[in-house]
């Protein structure tokens, strides 16, 4: 694995984390895998910390494990992704396991890291990270032959996915659940709902928006530009394990955890 991958795992990206599991979700074969989940320990209203590492830690170590430790995370997160499958009562049908869905996942996981380097830090990300980016499918299921070849082939990907994009009632009750902080008990839900909404609505593009229901306004856009300008010029003097904080951490939680035979997810 190349330096830009985990150069561009900044801490600061999880700011954008409730966008880019919107933007997931969006695509309906994915949301409704999520929504009909029978993986009890993976859901993220009851269990929020517990989902929050595992989807860290499966971040962390795509981009800065071992072979053998993305093998291991493999494992464990295909044994719950084993009992994720559309039944006959589910409107659209999925399975986890699903190449192509997992394509779309991690494609999105891409376009947030380059939305923060450009939303955040003010310029492009690396031109080195789009192809190391593949390993966030290529970890479970996808092929890397199915990573688009290049990032002109990656935005002809992007806009037929978009097409795919469909949030209905039942979806779109779910995704606002997580925008508002519904599933947080009082105070935090109050404390923070409204500034987690402004900032999930400015980190997700236009299409995704107006599917949610979100208005947005110029108004709203200058605020959000100021803030996150604000985050990254401070983001920028942080020495590189500060940045990178979560990751780091819960890299070295899942080796802690592999030594003492503890479950990984």
């Amino acid at each position: 694995m190349g330096d830009a991958l985990g150069d561009c795992l900044l801490g600061v990206g999880l700011l954008a984390g409730s966008a880019n599991v919107i933007m997931q979700l969006s695509r309906p074969e994915v949301g409704y895998g999520v929504v009909e989940s029978p993986v009890e320990s993976g859901n993220l209203f009851r269990h929020p910390v517990k989902r929050a590492r595992t989807t860290y830690t499966y971040l962390a170590v795509a981009a800065l494990g071992t072979d053998d430790e993305r093998a291991a995370y493999r494992r464990a997160v295909n044994t719950a992704h084993a009992q994720v499958r559309s039944t006959g009562a589910s409107p659209v049908r999925y399975r986890a396991f699903d190449p192509e869905l997992q394509l779309w996942v991690a494609a999105c996981l891409y376009r947030g890291l380059e939305d923060v380097h450009r939303i955040v830090l003010g310029r492009p990300a690396p031109e080195a990270l789009y192809a190391e980016a593949a390993v966030f499918g290529t970890t479970l299921q996808v092929r890397p032959g199915q990573w688009p070849a290049d990032r002109a082939a990656f935005d002809e990907y992007w806009a037929a996915g978009l097409s795919s994009v469909d949030i209905d009632d039942r979806l779109r009750e779910y995704l606002t659940t997580l925008v508002e902080l519904r599933f947080l008990s009082r105070p935090w839900s109050v404390l923070f709902g409204r500034l987690h909404r402004f900032v999930t609505a400015g980190f997700l593009p236009e299409q995704f928006r107006e599917q949610l229901r979100l208005p947005w306004s110029a108004a709203d856009q200058r605020r959000f530009d100021r803030l996150m300008r604000g985050i990254g010029r401070v983001v920028e003097h942080l020495p590189p394990s500060a940045r990178r904080f979560p990751f780091g951490a819960c890299l070295a939680d899942l080796r802690h955890r592999r030594r003492n035979g503890q479950p990984l997810v």
